[in-house]
């Protein structure tokens, strides 16, 4: 396992902590999206976005946006719209994933679920609030980018978020359940668009507003669409292997509805190495760049995490 905490640096530089740099992200962009949905009637809605939205979580894809953005040479305040909308995205995936038609689970980060506090049909309308707010966000409040660029990420977010990804990974996901013939392709093809299409949308958006060189969109792409499939690798690896406690939600449920998996396939050993193998691939596209401290770290933290 690679320590992340202090990565070695080049001489004359100091060590890159990983831990301080996500804690004072993390505090940036919860400011931010507790100060973007204020409770207003009817305040029923509001909560209900708010108490997945305000969760808690590691913040990786709003912190991926940011990291890309500066990296890039844009700067945190341009980014943090965008930032904000991707979280807001991905909270409505997880309320709508935990639903009884979908993944039906009672636990997320640690608490009930939306559907168990506020149910079924104020969780449906709670995630379908916070995916319609996340685009009126970004173009409402994206400062100091010209309009063709934040087009650009509405574009690259509803793309990620449709049938062209998230929604369309979903589908065959659900339609693979309880099959005992499904090919690795047909569970990359899943993984590609339901995990890794988002985190994408994420690096992408951030060096969008950047206004990065094409070549270097390019390269970011491939760095996403790398540590995208890592990080799914990784969370088939801990759903067999941590307790509840470690991941916050129920732990064996991919057994329980009898998904494929990597580890089903592959089995763990050579799931965990295809996983570091994707990692090396990312950390060869960042070559290039200059600041590139917090997305090499963040991409060894996908491999290493434990939750």
């Amino acid at each position: 396992m690679v320590a992340t905490d202090n990565l070695q640096m080049p001489q004359g530089q100091s060590p890159f902590n990983l831990s301080a740099y996500m804690q004072q992200r993390q505090i940036q962009v919860e400011a931010a999206l507790d100060s973007a949905i204020p409770v207003i009637y009817p305040e029923k809605i509001y909560e209900a976005m708010r108490y997945s939205l305000l969760a808690g979580g590691k913040r990786l894809r709003p912190i991926l946006c940011l990291a890309t953005c500066e990296m890039t040479g844009g700067t945190l305040e341009m980014a943090m719209p965008t930032a904000c909308a991707v979280e807001m995205i991905h909270t409505m995936s997880l309320i709508h994933d935990d639903l009884p038609a979908m993944d039906n689970d009672d636990y997320r980060r640690g608490q009930l679920t939306n559907h168990k506090v506020y149910g079924e049909d104020v969780a449906i309308l709670a995630g379908d609030g916070l995916l319609a707010y996340a685009f009126e966000f970004v173009a409402a409040n994206t400062k100091n980018v010209p309009a063709e660029q934040v087009l650009q990420v509405i574009s690259r977010l509803g793309r990620a978020v449709g049938a062209a990804g998230l929604v369309g990974g979903q589908v065959v996901d659900l339609e693979s359940e309880g099959k005992a013939d499904v090919s690795i392709e047909t569970l990359n093809f899943i993984h590609n668009h339901k995990t890794a299409a988002l985190l994408e949308a994420c690096v992408v958006c951030g060096a969008i507003l950047a206004d990065a060189p094409a070549a270097d969109v390019q390269r970011l792409e491939r760095y996403a669409q790398n540590i995208g499939l890592a990080f799914q690798i990784v969370d088939d690896i801990l759903d067999i292997t941590a307790t509840q406690e470690q991941l916050g939600k129920t732990a064996g449920k991919d057994l329980q509805a009898q998904k494929a998996t990597y580890p089903s396939i592959w089995g763990l050993e050579e799931s965990q190495r295809q996983a570091q193998h994707l990692i090396t691939q990312a950390l060869a596209e960042l070559a290039p760049f200059a600041q590139k401290a917090p997305l090499v770290a963040i991409a060894k933290f996908i491999i290493n995490r434990t939750h």
